[in-house]
């Protein structure tokens, strides 16, 4: 394909996701980042993990998004009674014809929201692993395929607040984006105050179905990189784990670098939002926005980093600071 039809195609189905953010706008106020993350997430087929105080619409965003997509979505409550086999399902035994029979669980649909995932304990997050990675779940003897599109947009609070559970890596590492929510700015909540509080909320309008997901996810595995750029990701991947190489003094703070994963999903995320800024071509500045999202949930750190109150995003600002740019 050439850089011109690239271009009109782009454009033909920006216009797509012009039409998204209207009808999330129905309900959604703000929140650009995250709006930005679940339509990265939703076209690439990566899970997405949102996590802010509760009341900040994290569970809006997702039913919204779901609503614009001629797709199956269910939203599965995380509590901890919640065992595996409500989320993948189980064998039933029949006493007159004494077999078994399947009974599937809620992950057999398209776009599933798991509310407040960290609040049911780490056997029921073995249940996701799988799913999660496979995209595929076994029960009993017998392995299913998960339908396609199949995507987890898991909301949690932060890990301090009482009754939570913190994720097991490897079950965060499988989540493309992590993403931080704040508090709305002043205009912002004055408005939610006015569409909740005072006026009936609009209906969101399904914009697209599943083949036309996987139209923009080819647009988008199209977009050039340059290999300077591909150079950099690498290299910003490898000072998370080998930062002394890079002359980043912050090996003290690290107790594990980012997995490769960060390196496919940060060309992947990349690639997505220079599409959703309407470009054929990824410049260095889409690596640096999309990149605190990507590592921030791959790089565990040293009980002297939390002593010192150093977070992730500040070790990630230092590797940037550090690491060339092409």
């Amino acid at each position: 394909m050439s850089l011109e039809e690239l271009n009109v195609q782009i454009e033909e189905k920006h216009l797509v996701v012009n039409r998204i953010r209207e009808e999330i706008a129905k309900v959604l106020v703000g929140q650009r980042e995250l709006i930005d993350g679940l339509l990265m997430g939703l076209f690439t087929r990566g899970h997405i993990l949102i996590e802010g105080v509760p009341g900040l619409a994290k569970t809006s965003a997702v039913k919204a998004l779901a609503d614009t997509v001629r797709a199956n979505f269910k939203r599965i409550q995380f509590t901890p009674d919640l065992l595996p086999a409500d989320l993948v399902g189980t064998e039933i035994y029949r006493p007159k014809t004494g077999d078994f029979s399947i009974k599937k669980g809620p992950l057999f649909n398209n776009i599933i929201l798991a509310d407040e995932i960290n609040r049911a304990p780490s056997k029921v997050q073995s249940a996701l692993l799988e799913a999660m990675q496979e995209r595929q779940v076994t029960i009993g003897e017998t392995t299913f395929p998960l339908a396609d599109p199949f995507l987890v947009m898991a909301t949690q609070n932060p890990i301090e607040q009482e009754g939570t559970y913190p994720l097991p890596e490897a079950q965060v590492d499988r989540f493309m984006l992590k993403i931080l929510i704040d508090y709305p700015e002043k205009n912002e909540e004055k408005e939610i105050m006015k569409r909740v509080g005072f006026d009936a909320p609009e209906a969101v309008q399904p914009v697209l179905d599943p083949s036309e997901i996987n139209a923009i996810g080819k647009l988008i595995n199209s977009i050039y990189m340059d290999e300077k750029l591909k150079d950099y990701i690498v290299d910003l991947v490898f000072a998370t784990r080998d930062p002394a190489g890079y002359n980043i003094d912050v090996a003290d703070y690290i107790q594990f670098g980012a997995s490769p994963r960060a390196t496919i999903f940060l060309s992947l995320t990349a690639r997505a939002y220079a599409f959703l800024q309407g470009r054929a071509y990824v410049t260095p500045q889409d690596v640096k926005t999309i990149a605190p999202a990507v590592l921030r949930h791959r790089i565990l750190l040293t009980y002297e980093a939390e002593a010192e109150d150093i977070d992730t995003d500040q070790i990630i600002g230092r590797i940037f600071d550090s690491v060339e740019v092409p």
